[in-house]
């Protein structure tokens, strides 16, 4: 492991802290997912790998000078053989969404890359949890899954963690209440066969059928639909104008990593491997999830209405197809 700079501010180099690699630092996910785990103090120690050595070099010299502003903690560039002793590897590496195009589009390339580097990390860290973060994520939490060798429970796909927070954000928007106070979940594919559960979204207990009576902004069908399309669509809108997305899925980055170092079984639609769900089998999907030091630990029972389980099961169809023409 290559220090550079001392990046040791206020702790010393003790094995009994949690260790955090992040491999695709350089980019902008992964350097804007650094960045906000450091702010947040999430472990004492990050490792930042990437390909583009002078490029991760510099996000460490920075961060490094932040670091004095933050809790304290170690920052350094390293290697995949670095990823040793980390309890989580973030895996941001990977060809990035081009404007126009979709995830799925980029799946046979990054399940190529995935294909090298995953065994690499497995081997280096054979007792991590893996977040998987590239895109599309669901087919490459299923070449994880296969590369690494690991239990179903520790390869964990970031999922639609970020489109049920959007959902939520975009619902309390409309009704005019935090975020915080609704509950609401997008399931299956993080793409655009994902599936809003209106059935049972809520405000604070309250279904939105239930709370719309006594609400002055009653959505009807039309509303319905066009939160749920914005949040399908917030991705293209923000590629198309910045060229890609990093602040929100390093914020949800940063909360899924914090739920498993801290054993919080919070529940999020993280992506992992299916048994029967909705009579699905053998397939990464979101579906609510308790996470925790086990890593995706459970899924949890969602009591789908019989539109939505068929909507998961054809979301399933696609993403088992995209990976089987990638040779999954």
């Amino acid at each position: 492991m290559d220090d550079g700079m001392d990046g040791l501010y206020g702790i010393g180099r003790s094995r009994d802290v949690d260790k955090v690699a992040i491999v695709g630092a350089a980019g902008t996910v992964g350097s804007a997912f650094a960045f906000a785990a450091m702010i947040e103090g999430l472990a004492p120690q990050l490792v930042l790998i990437d390909m583009n050595e002078q490029r991760v070099e510099g996000e460490v010299m920075d961060l490094q000078h932040a670091a004095a502003f933050a809790p304290p903690l170690r920052i350094v560039k390293g290697s995949v053989a670095d990823c040793a002793g980390a309890d989580i590897v973030a895996v941001s590496a990977g060809v990035a969404q081009k404007p126009g195009e979709t995830r799925l589009q980029l799946a046979s390339r990054n399940v190529e890359i995935m294909r090298s580097l995953i065994p690499q990390i497995a081997e280096a860290a054979p007792d991590a949890i893996l977040l998987m973060v590239s895109n599309p994520v669901d087919v490459l939490t299923m070449a994880a899954l296969k590369f690494s060798g690991f239990p179903e429970q520790r390869v964990v796909g970031a999922g639609t963690v970020l489109d049920s927070m959007r959902f939520r954000v975009l619902i309390g928007r409309h009704c005019n209440v935090n975020p915080r106070n609704v509950h609401a979940y997008i399931v299956g594919e993080h793409g655009d066969s994902e599936t809003p559960v209106w059935s049972s979204a809520n405000i604070a207990g309250v279904t939105i059928s239930e709370y719309c009576t006594v609400c002055d902004r009653c959505p009807g069908q039309e509303e319905l639909r066009s939160i749920f399309l914005q949040v399908r669509n917030a991705a293209y809108e923000i590629i198309a104008r910045k060229g890609y997305t990093n602040y929100a899925i390093a914020t949800g980055m940063v909360a899924l990593v914090r739920n498993i170092l801290r054993d919080e079984k919070a529940i999020m639609t993280v992506s992992r491997k299916l048994n029967g769900e909705y009579g699905v089998r053998d397939v990464c999907l979101s579906l609510p999830c308790v996470v925790g030091r086990g890593g995706a630990e459970r899924f949890i029972g969602t009591g789908l209405s019989e539109d939505e389980a068929e909507a998961f099961r054809q979301s399933a169809a696609v993403v088992a197809q995209t990976a089987k023409e990638c040779g999954l």
